[in-house]
């Protein structure tokens, strides 16, 4: 390996659960979202990414702590010290949007290669599957972790297309850090959709489990639940890093996404796009071939990260409520509930494709769902994250608490506009 990679290796292999479950963020779907919201409102809505980075820290790190000090990811603490009615129906909801989810990434990641290489949609769609199903299946834990990490990095292909497009740099600016806001409903529903895909359950869950992973992995515990690791002052400063570099580049990315968007489509007058095959098709008589293809593999390359964790979160999360045995660490054989959750969660994400769900009306249905599922789970995260008896003397520090609640509130709101939209579209449009 030449010594540059080595180089990258070596600090790329310090970051975690916190950069996976942030490049996870920008699934297919969000790439969707950023490229409506640029395509509609331009540089107008830069400013959305620097706000809502603190946001996610706040949760994600929550998550994170709580997965590193108890031993056991969120639904089994959820499990043990709160009401199993809430669990049971969070892990449904989660099941429901989790699998939606999964089916538009599926659909994304296929549509993207037939772009590129041709051949039938369906050929695509039953070969991506199967990879991702072989690969979270098949793969050992520790050589599975480093693969999410450097798909992760695919993500940067959306850093090349903002350069590769021109930019008004100085709007870029101004707009990034003076927020400029209209009180418009289709104005509103892209600043919640920002919100719903960037603090999603999914996210919740999965990196709390992944903290438990990375525990059994060093040595500290045997398996999940089985005791309470011992964590130093300066392991959980490293989660907090990592988390926090985690969001950022997440943020990023979207960052990228809306400015490649705002000066292409939006500049030539087009305002109006719903898929991320549909962004990446309009650049390409605007950019050129090389734009197009990147942003193409941009979607192949982080839906191959994401479908996974959509569907690992939810086999943690029934695994911990109903008691069998969990974790990508473990073999088929030693964990057959837990794969056999895996498989049913992407063969009917699957399933909707050959179907003719719309993914697009499935991912809005989603983005509801997630807004519900978020609010109640953001308020028992941080009650969880404060509490002595799940993360000892590590509770949360009083401006992330504040910062935590605004975030509930904010979600909350965000929940309600969804629903309000989602109304007024049915009954009024």
């Amino acid at each position: 390996m030449p010594k540059i990679l080595q180089f990258i290796d070596k600090k790329f292999g310090r970051l975690g659960p916190g950069f996976i479950t942030g490049a996870a963020d920008d699934d297919p779907s969000g790439i969707a979202t950023y490229s409506i919201a640029g395509a509609r409102f331009g540089y107008f809505v830069n400013w959305v990414c620097l706000f809502t980075i603190p946001l996610m820290i706040s949760v994600q790190e929550m998550c994170g702590r709580i997965g590193m000090v108890s031993g056991r990811g969120l639904a089994g603490s959820i499990r043990k010290y709160y009401s199993k009615k809430i669990l049971y129906f969070t892990i449904i909801l989660l099941f429901i949007a989790n699998t939606v989810n999964i089916g538009a990434n599926l659909g994304a990641m296929a549509a993207s290669i037939q772009m590129i290489l041709g051949l039938p949609f369906f050929i695509w769609l039953i070969l991506v599957t199967i990879v991702t199903l072989l690969l979270e299946i098949f793969v050992p834990y520790d050589k599975y972790s480093r693969y999410l990490k450097w798909m992760g990095l695919s993500l940067l292909v959306y850093g090349a297309t903002a350069f590769i497009t021109k930019q008004n740099w100085l709007s870029v600016i101004k707009y990034t850090f003076i927020p400029h806001v209209e009180f418009s409903m289709s104005y509103l529903v892209v600043i919640v959709g920002f919100l719903g895909t960037s603090i999603s359950p999914y996210l919740f869950f999965w990196q709390a489990a992944e903290e438990v992973e990375e525990a059994i992995k060093m040595g500290k515990i045997q398996d999940f639940d089985e005791r309470l690791p011992q964590v130093r002052d300066a392991e959980i400063a490293h989660m907090r890093k990592d988390t926090g570099i985690g969001m950022i580049f997440s943020q990023l990315i979207a960052f990228f996404v809306i400015l490649t968007a705002a000066s292409t489509l939006n500049k030539n007058g087009i305002f109006n796009i719903e898929t991320p095959q549909q962004a990446a098709l309009a650049l390409r008589p605007l950019a050129g071939d090389f734009a197009y293809i990147l942003f193409a593999i941009g979607i192949i390359g982080i839906g191959l990260q994401t479908v996974p964790i959509l569907a690992g979160g939810v086999a943690y999360s029934f695994a911990e409520a109903f008691g069998f045995k969990e974790g990508l660490a473990k073999k088929l054989t030693e964990a057959k509930a837990f794969y056999i959750t895996i498989i049913i969660s992407i063969a009917v994400g699957a399933f909707m494709n050959i179907i003719g769900i719309s993914p697009i009306k499935a991912l809005y249905y989603t983005a509801i769902l997630n807004g519900i599922i978020a609010v109640p789970l953001i308020a028992i995260i941080i009650r969880m994250a404060d509490d002595s008896r799940i993360v000892g003397h590590f509770k949360t520090p009083k401006p992330w608490k504040l910062i935590a609640w605004i975030t509930f509130m904010l979600m909350g709101i965000a929940s309600v506009l969804l629903i309000v939209n989602l109304f007024y579209q049915k009954f009024f449009s």
